[in-house]
């Protein structure tokens, strides 16, 4: 078993990493799409993110101890964890409501939800089947 200062330490390398990480992914979207008819940003970072987290899961579904395994503490809490943000896409949500938007808050809340979990199936099944 890991120290638990080095797993501490693992986090929040992997959290500095991921939260830089949506920052950049955030602007480069926004200069690509930049008066948005919902918050693509945040909708693409939430279901890469899940992506990721369903592949590495496939990769150690099988694992004893997640919070042992330096994958899952660098990649899973630390990256994966700061990338996503379930906070902002709350709050971009409730501000779409706010301005009256119901279709498209609908739209997005459904997209992001829907998303997020099919992403992580699919991320979970394609490691399951390739049984990497």
């Amino acid at each position: 078993m890991m120290h638990e200062g080095m797993q501490q330490l693992l986090v929040a390398l992997g959290g500095g990493t991921g939260a830089v990480a949506r920052y950049l992914t955030g602007k480069i979207i926004m200069r690509l799409y930049p008066s948005p008819r919902i918050p693509v940003s945040m909708l693409t970072v939430n279901i890469a993110g899940s992506i990721g987290l369903g592949l590495l899961m496939g990769h150690l579904h099988e694992e004893p101890e997640l919070y042992g395994n330096l994958p899952f503490l660098l990649v899973g809490i630390g990256f994966l964890g700061a990338f996503t943000t379930f906070s902002t896409f709350s709050m971009e949500a409730v501000q779409l409501l706010r301005e009256g938007s119901v279709k498209k808050a609908a739209l997005y809340i459904l997209l992001s939800v829907l998303g997020a979990m099919i992403g992580f199936i699919l991320g979970f099944g394609l490691m399951s089947l390739l049984h990497i």
